[in-house]
């Protein structure tokens, strides 16, 4: 008894999701589609809204990125030449320092 019970039922649910396929596959009507965007519609179009703005956002970061990554470089440069020059003042007044005690070393 419990496997005819079994096989009815088996049955049952081999035709109730043969329909369900068939009323879910078949042409819901022969008017054109609506005109009203639908859910996966909108979804969509806000998805690419927020693409947009993404690429957007990023293309604009890393043009700031560059433009303060060649200030920085600039402003380096600028004090390395200082730093080399008040070096060479240094070495210039070192090397005159030395030069004068050489001289009166001599005397």
């Amino acid at each position: 008894m419990k496997i005819g019970v079994v096989r009815i039922l088996g049955v049952v649910a081999v035709a109730v999701a043969g329909v369900v396929a068939v009323v879910g596959c078949r042409q819901k009507s022969d008017s054109e589609p609506s005109k009203t965007a639908g859910v996966a519609e909108r979804a969509g179009a806000a998805l690419d809204k927020a693409t947009e703005k993404t690429v957007e956002a990023a293309t604009n970061v890393a043009g700031k990125t560059v433009e303060a990554a060649k200030a920085t470089g600039a402003a380096t440069k600028d004090i390395a030449g200082q730093a080399v020059e008040k070096t060479g003042e240094a070495l210039e007044k070192a090397g005159a320092a030395a030069e004068k005690t050489g001289a009166d070393m001599q005397k």
